[in-house]
Order: structure tokens, then sequence, then C-alpha cells
């Protein structure tokens, strides 16, 4: 006697709106993956790198407010000094960010394309068994 069928999934089975449980602006198709990379090149890097500039010239002026003068200056200066090196860091490690993901998204579609086609090689070949 057999019983019921039974399945388990590993994951949130989709709603019954049809949604898959994705996020709503994830850009999946080649087009929107062109145009991410795109606003990521025209705008996101643009953007950020200016606002790091006007930050450097900002945090210099401090700097320099802060520091010494005939002899005496404020603690300050160096701390700010400091912090600024270590924001510097951090603002180059997201703009290599910034362009690690503009290449992913410019190299997605080729990518899959390729694996697409090495596995149709792969299904073709002929094997030694063909011949029985």
């Amino acid at each position: 006697m057999t019983g019921p069928v039974s399945l388990r999934l590993n994951q949130i089975p989709a709603d019954p709106g049809g949604s898959s449980g994705g996020r709503e602006d994830l850009a999946s198709s080649p087009a929107e993956k062109r145009a991410a990379a795109r606003a990521v090149e025209d705008h996101i890097e643009p953007d950020t790198r200016t606002a790091g500039d006007w930050a450097d010239g900002e945090t210099d002026s401090a700097v320099k407010e802060f520091g010494p003068k005939d002899g005496h200056g404020w603690l300050a200066s160096g701390s700010l000094k400091k912090a600024h090196k270590t924001w510097g860091e951090q603002v180059q490690n997201l703009m290599n960010r910034l362009a690690a993901e503009k290449a992913a998204l410019r190299g997605t579609n080729s990518l899959l394309q390729n694996t697409d086609f090495g596995v149709d090689a792969g299904l073709r070949e002929s094997s030694n068994l063909d011949g029985y």
C-alpha cells in the first residue's frame, strides 16, 4: 500500500500572487544590467568621486585651522587627519567595489552564454560507446 507523496523544499514557496520571492528592483534582463552598469559609470562613480574630493578639501582646511600656529595647536588636528586617512581608504574601497560591480553587471551575460556554449559542446561530444 502506498501513501501520498510528500515533498519538502528547503526554501519558502512563492506567494500565491505569483511573485518569485525575489527583489522587485533586481536587474535581471541584459538591458537592465547594461542600464545599471551605465548608471554606476555615469552617475554613482562620478558623484562619489566628487563628494570625496569636496570632503578632502574641507577636511584639509579644518586640519590646517586646528593645526599648530606659533607652536600651539589643537589635538583635534592630528585626530582629524588620522580619521580622514581612514575615511579616504574606505572611499577607495567603495570606488573599487563599484568598479567591480559594474564589471560584473557587464560580464554576467557573456559568462552565462559561454557556460551554455560549454555545456552544449560537452553534450555533443561523441562517446566510445557510440559505435556499439
